[in-house]
C-alpha cells in the first residue's frame, strides 16, 4: 500500500463539518490515500470492485449516491483490513441516452448521408433542447454528430467525477475508462470477433423488436411493458367449407393484411375440428390455416386469435414454431409498406390495401376499422380496455416488430447446456442479499431468444464486420469478413479490410462496411475486461480477476449482470466475481421508484452542499443491500440525523482530547472496563457485519454504542477524567482515548470527512490507511472478566437521577443531598462498583444502593439541596 506522511493539524476551537470536504478531498488526491498499489502485489491481498460506469447524459441523482455509497463503505472497509483496493470508475458514454441527450443540447440529428463539415457550430448550445422538435433539428454528418457526442460526454463526466469527489467516493482515479475509449473500442470488438470465431455470435434476418422512433432494434432485455389504451375488435372470418363465421377479438385489426393464421388451444373443444382447415380474412380475403398451438387462451377473447407478422412477440413464437409465412407489412419508419403483400389478389382486398399504404399504425387502425364496419365484417360494438404494451424502456411509442438482419450473441435460450452452465454460475455467485438470486434465475429460464446486439445507431462501438460483394454487387452475408486482432480497433464504414483498397468499397466484388454498432450493452458486459486491462496488462488482470465484488442495482440483474456473466462464461468458463452487491430503489414520498423518465429524481449537488457529505452519505449506508428506501427531499430526516452524528464525533472527540494523557496506560477501573468490554463486542458485530456486506448492520452497532458512549460513558467519567488523580484518572483518560480511536476507525467508511478530521488531531497518516479495529484492543484492556452490563445499569440510574431533578423543575448541576438506588439483588454490588462516578456526576452527597425487588435499575428517592433564599 502507499504510504501516507502524518497530517496532524490543531484541535479547533468549534470543530465543524463545513469545509471538510474542500480541505481532506486535495489531501487524499495528493497523498495517493485510495490509489491501487500493484507493486509486489499478491491475487490473495487484492480486493477488486467492478465498479458501475454510470451513464454520461444529463446528471446523476439521489438513486446514484445511495447504491455507489454502499459500494464505498465496503472498499473502505477492506483497505483498512489491509487489503489492496482496486476500486476503478468507468464511464459509460455510447449509445442511444448519449445520442439523445446531444440532440436536444446542440438541436441536431444524425443523417449518415450527409458529407462532414469542418468547424460545425451546432445551431444552440445549453438546457435540455426539448423544446426543439425532432423535425426541426438541423441534420448533421455522422462524423459531426460523433464529435458533438465526444465533446459533451467529457463535460458531462467532468461534472460526475467532481460530485462522486465531493461525496468522498475512495475511487482510485487514475484508473478510468470511457466505454467510448480507444481501449474499450479494441477489447470489445476482440470479444466480439472470438465470439463469432468460435461460433456464439451469429448473423440472421428475423423477427426484431423495432423502436420506430430511434429506427434501431431493441433487444429482450431493454423492454419493458406500459399500461395503454386500447380496444378489442371483433372481426368475422369466413370458412371457405360454407360451414359460417369464426369471430376472432383482437386489438390490432391494423394488422389484418399481416394475417397468416388462425390458432386455437389444441385442447379447445370448441376448435379441435376445425383444425387443418381454411378461412378467408375479412377486408383483404386471404385464404389462411386454422391450426393449434399451446399458448392460445381457451379463456381469452373468443378462445381464437389471429396470426399476424407481426403483432406480438407471441406471434413471432407462433410464426416460428408453426413454420408460418412472413407477410410483414410495416416498415422501419413504423408505417405501412405500399407494397401489398403478394396473396392480396382480389380487387376489393388491394383497394383496401391502398387506404392503408403509407399510414401510420394509428392511422391504419382507423381505415381498417371504418372499412370492416362498412363491409359488416366488424361485429358488435368495439369495446375499450387497458394493457400492457412493449415499450423500448427509454422510447415513447410502443415497439413494432419488423423482419431485419442482425446479429446476435447466444445466451442461453435456444442451448440448454449453456443455460444450464449459466444457472450453476447463478447458484456459485454468493448474492447480497440472497434472494436476489431468483431474480437471475427466473430471467436465464424465461429468456425466449439470443442477445440481439446490432443496433442502428451512430456513437457506439461500430460491429467489425464488412461483407464480400458478389458480380452483382449484392453482399453475401454468409461470409463475413473479419479483421485479425492485431488491426483492431476498426470502422467498418471508413477502413477497408485486409486484402481490399478503399476504391473497392460499393463496387462489385468488392466489399461494404457493415455500418451498425453494438449495444451499448454489448460493451458494459465486459467492464471487468474493460477495467482490469484484459488483453492489454496481463500482470493487472491476473491481479484483479475474477473480481470480488460486483456492487450495482436490481434493476439491471437481467441486463449487465447476467451479459457480464455471459460474456466472461463464453470467453473464460469462469464468473467474472465472488460476490454480488444488489442495492435497492430509492422511493419517492408516493413509494413510486425514483427514475428520470418519471420526472420525480432528486439530484444530489444541494443535498451535498445544504447537509454535507457526511450526512448525506449517512442516510446512504441506513439501508441494507437489496432494501429499498423512501426520500423526502423537503423532510430529509435521516440526512439530518446524520448530520448530528458528525458532529457529535467532532465534540467528542474534542472533549476526550482535552484530558490530561500523561499517566495513560492500564485500565482498573470497572466503569472504564465495562465500556471496553461492550466496544469489543460492537468492534466483532460490526466486523462480521461488514464481512457478510451488511454495512447496514454494522452502522447500526456501532451508532448505538456510541451515543451510549457519549450520552452516559462519557457524563459518568468526565470528573474523574478532569478531576481525578491517580490511577482511576488514568484509567479514565486511557478507555476514553482506546474508545475514540476505535470510533473514528468504526466510522470511517461512513463519515470519512468527520473522521479524517477527529483521527488527524491524534492519530498518523490518514485513517483510511489505518487498521480496522480488533476486538482485542479494546477486549485486553477491559480483561476477561469485565461486565459488559455494568455501564447499561448505571447509566439506567444516571437517567433516572436526571429524571427526578427535571420532575422537579431543577437544573442538572443542583446538588443532591440523599439518593436511594434501588437494584435487584444480583445487580446491587455490581452497581456499587461504579457509585463514586455515578455520584459525582449526579453531584450525590449520600449515595445508597439497595437491593430491593424491582425490574430494574430505579431511583427510589432523591433530595435535592435547597437553594438559599
Amino acid at each position: 500500500m502507499a504510504k501516507t506522511e502524518p497530517c496532524m493539524s490543531a484541535i479547533p476551537d468549534k470543530p465543524k463539518l463545513e469545509g471538510l470536504e474542500e480541505k481532506w478531498g486535495p489531501v487524499w488526491e495528493e497523498q495517493g490515500t485510495y490509489r491501487f498499489d500493484r507493486d509486489g502485489a499478491e491475487r490473495a491481498e487484492v480486493y477488486s470492485i467492478d465498479t458501475p460506469p454510470p451513464t454520461a447524459s444529463g446528471s446523476l441523482h439521489v438513486g446514484h449516491v445511495f447504491s455507489y455509497t454502499h459500494t464505498d463503505t465496503v472498499a473502505r472497509y477492506q483497505r483498512m483490513q489491509g487489503k489492496r483496493v482496486f476500486y476503478p470508475m468507468g464511464w459509460d458514454d455510447n449509445g442511444l441516452p448519449t445520442e439523445r441527450r446531444v440532440q436536444n443540447y446542440y438541436g441536431v440529428r444524425c443523417d449518415p448521408s450527409l458529407p462532414y463539415v469542418e468547424g460545425f457550430v451546432p445551431p444552440h448550445e445549453g438546457g435540455d433542447g426539448k423544446s426543439v422538435k425532432a423535425a426541426d433539428q438541423q441534420p448533421i454528418s455522422r462524423r459531426n454528430f460523433i464529435e458533438l457526442c465526444e465533446r459533451l460526454t467529457v463535460e458531462d463526466e467532468k461534472q460526475f467525477e467532481d460530485l462522486w469527489r465531493t461525496l468522498g467516493l475512495s475511487v482510485d482515479w487514475t484508473q478510468t475508462y470511457r466505454t467510448i475509449g480507444e481501449e474499450s473500442l479494441r477489447a470489445s470488438q476482440l470479444a466480439f470477433v472470438r465470439n463469432v470465431e468460435r461460433g456464439e455470435a451469429y448473423q440472421a434476418q428475423a423477427p426484431t423488436l423495432w423502436d420506430v422512433t430511434f429506427r434501431t432494434a431493441v433487444a429482450q432485455a431493454e423492454l419493458e411493458d406500459r399500461d395503454q389504451p386500447s380496444a378489442y375488435h371483433t372481426l368475422a372470418f369466413h370458412r371457405t367449407d360454407g360451414g359460417g363465421d369464426i369471430l376472432i377479438d383482437t386489438t390490432r385489426p391494423e394488422l389484418l393484411a399481416a394475417c397468416v393464421a388462425l390458432v386455437a388451444h389444441p385442447d379447445d373443444e370448441r376448435y379441435r375440428p376445425l383444425f387443418g382447415q381454411t378461412v378467408r380474412t375479412p377486408l383483404f380475403d386471404v385464404e389462411v390455416p386454422i391450426v393449434a398451438h399451446h399458448l392460445a387462451q381457451q379463456d381469452k377473447g373468443t378462445g381464437i386469435a389471429m396470426i399476424c407478422t407481426f403483432g406480438d412477440v407471441t406471434d413471432v413464437i407462433w410464426w416460428r414454431e408453426l413454420d408460418l409465412p412472413n407477410r410483414a407489412i410495416l416498415g422501419f419508419d413504423g408505417r405501412v409498406i405500399s407494397e401489398a403483400p403478394e396473396e392480396i389478389t382480389s380487387e376489393r382486398g388491394r383497394e383496401a390495401y391502398a387506404q392503408i399504404a403509407g399510414k401510420t399504425v394509428f392511422s391504419a387502425k382507423a381505415a381498417v376499422v371504418e372499412a370492416l364496419q362498412a363491409s359488416g365484417e366488424l361485429v358488435g360494438e368495439i369495446r375499450k380496455i387497458n394493457h400492457p404494451v412493449k415499450f423500448f424502456e427509454k422510447g415513447d411509442k410502443p415497439l413494432e416488430i419488423v423482419s431485419t438482419r442482425q446479429w446476435y450473441i447466444k445466451n442461453g435460450a435456444r442451448d440448454e447446456q449453456l443455460r444450464e452452465r449459466l444457472l450453476a454460475h447463478g447458484r456459485e455467485l454468493d448474492w447480497h442479499p440472497d434472494f436476489m438470486r431468483v431474480r437471475y434465475e427466473n430471467w436465464v429460464e424465461g429468456l425466449s431468444g439470443d442477445w440481439l446486439i446490432s443496433r442502428q445507431r451512430f456513437f457506439g462501438v461500430p460491429i467489425p464486420v464488412w461483407y464480400p460483394l458478389d458480380a452483382e454487387g449484392n453482399p453475401v452475408f454468409d461470409r463475413p469478413i473479419l479483421p485479425s486482432e492485431d488491426q483492431l480497433p476498426v470502422d467498418p464504414s471508413s477502413d477497408a479490410p485486409a486484402g481490399y483498397s478503399e476504391d473497392q468499397r460499393g463496387v462489385p466484388g468488392g466489399f461494404q462496411g457493415e455500418v451498425d454498432v453494438m449495444d451499448t450493452w454489448a460493451t458494459s458486459s465486459l467492464t471487468p475486461q474493460l477495467a482490469g486491462g484484459w488483453e492489454r496488462d496481463p500482470e493487472l488482470f491476473d491481479l484483479v480477476y475474477p473480481y470480488s465484488l460486483r456492487p450495482q442495482g436490481q434493476d439491471i440483474i437481467r441486463t449487465w449482470l447476467f451479459s457480464t456473466l455471459l460474456r466472461s462464461e463464453l470467453e473464460a468458463g469462469q464468473l467474472p466475481w465472488k460476490n454480488a452487491g444488489i442495492s435497492g430503489w430509492i422511493l419517492d414520498p408516493d413509494r413510486k421508484k425514483m427514475s428520470k423518465s418519471k420526472g420525480n429524481v432528486v439530484t444530489p449537488a444541494g443535498l451535498l452542499e445544504q447537509h454535507g457529505s457526511d450526512a448525506v452519505r449517512y442516510w446512504a449506508a441506513s439501508a441494507k443491500l437489496g432494501t429499498d428506501a423512501a426520500f423526502d427531499p423537503q423532510n430529509p430526516t435521516q440526512i439530518k440525523i446524520g448530520r448530528r452524528l458528525a458532529i457529535k464525533l467532532l465534540n467528542a472527540a474534542k472533549f476526550t482530547l482535552s484530558f490530561d494523557d500523561s499517566g495513560a496506560g492500564t485500565v482498573t477501573e470497572a466503569l472504564d472496563r465495562s465500556m471496553l468490554a461492550g466496544l469489543a463486542r460492537v468492534i466483532e458485530g460490526a466486523t462480521r457485519a461488514f464481512e457478510a456486506y451488511d454495512h447496514a448492520r454494522a452502522l447500526e452497532l456501532t451508532e448505538s454504542f456510541f451515543w451510549t458512549f457519549c450520552d452516559d460513558y462519557l457524563e459518568l467519567v468526565k470528573e474523574r477524567a478532569h478531576n481525578g488523580e491517580g490511577q482511576p484518572q488514568a484509567s479514565a483518560v486511557t478507555a476514553l482515548r482506546t474508545a475514540l480511536s476505535v470510533f473514528v476507525r468504526l466510522l470511517a467508511p461512513f463519515l470519512p470527512y468527520a473522521a479524517e478530521e477527529v483521527w488527524s488531531w491524534f492519530g498518523e497518516g490518514s485513517v483510511h490507511r489505518a487498521a480496522w479495529p480488533l476486538a482485542a484492543e479494546a477486549g485486553d484492556l477491559a480483561g476477561a472478566d469485565a461486565d459488559a452490563e455494568l455501564l447499561s445499569l448505571v447509566g439506567g440510574a444516571l437517567v433516572g437521577v436526571r429524571g427526578a431533578k427535571t420532575a422537579a423543575k431543577a437544573s442538572q448541576r443542583t446538588p443532591v443531598t440523599l439518593a436511594v438506588v434501588q437494584a435487584p439483588a444480583e445487580t446491587r454490588d455490581r452497581l456499587a462498583l461504579a457509585a463514586d462516578d455515578l455520584a459525582a456526576v449526579g453531584r450525590i452527597a449520600e449515595l445508597r444502593i439497595e437491593a430491593a425487588e424491582v425490574d430494574a435499575v430505579t431511583v427510589a428517592q432523591i433530595e435535592l439541596e435547597q437553594a438559599e433564599a
